[in-house]
């Protein structure tokens, strides 16, 4: 066998798996979709939806990351195609996260759905939705990003990071409020808390994506990194 015919299969077999990464990014992408469908409408079958789907990108994470042990170990892969690899399993590793978030929204909807109707309804869901569609919107650039690996990109969704954190502190002020000025509403607005740092968690999720195209472009690991110091890697 010829190493140029290998190095044509090593190059489908990269494409096969990255191919399959942004596959699951649109499960999970769609799963966050539908949890922000069930928190801002109460809608309960739309959180059963979420649930499952949950089975679907468990199982996509480990045959992901099954085929990804073994790529490294018939192809022991050097220099940017071993970077590929090791963001692909941090990638799938944040993706099954983000999953796990979308649960936890749908779980606190069906919750919320169980309780008492007239507290809930005070509740700033709205506000909620809005912290949700920004998340939404990072994970979507930080996944175009991966496919396009576009370290441009990726540094653009960095930038976007912190509009996501200073609506989720305003949330909570905004939910301790509600708590302070009605006792009935503690309850529901206690699971929104939660439902608010899953949201945040998101949008954290898709800044590691972002960071892990910028690895594989640049040979750089800028986590932890001011944004001045990410930009300067850029040059």
């Amino acid at each position: 066998m010829t190493d140029k015919h290998l190095s044509t299969q090593f190059d489908a077999e990269l494409a096969g798996i990255s191919a399959r990464v942004l596959e699951m990014g649109g499960l999970v992408e769609a799963q966050v979709a539908a949890a922000v469908v069930a928190l801002t409408a109460l809608d309960g079958a739309a959180a059963a939806g979420v649930l499952h789907e949950e089975s679907q990108v468990n199982r996509m994470d480990l045959e992901i990351d099954r085929d990804l042990c073994g790529i490294i170990a018939r192809r022991q892969p050097t220099a940017r195609d071993l970077r590929l690899l090791i963001a692909v399993s941090k990638t799938t590793a944040d993706l099954e996260r983000v999953g796990d978030e979308a649960v936890r929204i749908a779980r606190a909807v069906q919750r919320l759905l169980a309780g008492d109707a007239a507290p809930r309804l005070r509740l700033p869901l709205s506000d909620l939705g809005y912290e949700a569609r920004l998340a939404s919107a990072q994970l979507r650039r930080a996944l175009d990003a991966f496919a396009r690996l576009d370290a441009a990109q990726a540094f653009e969704v960095l930038k976007q990071d912190d509009p996501i954190d200073r609506e989720f502190e305003g949330l909570l002020r905004k939910l301790v409020t509600y708590m302070m000025e009605d006792p009935r509403t503690i309850s529901a607005a206690i699971e929104l808390v939660f439902v608010a740092k899953a949201i945040e968690r998101v949008g954290d999720h898709a800044k590691n994506l972002a960071e892990a195209v910028i690895y594989v472009v640049k040979g750089t690991d800028v986590r932890h990194r001011p944004l001045h110091a990410v930009q300067s890697v850029l040059r």
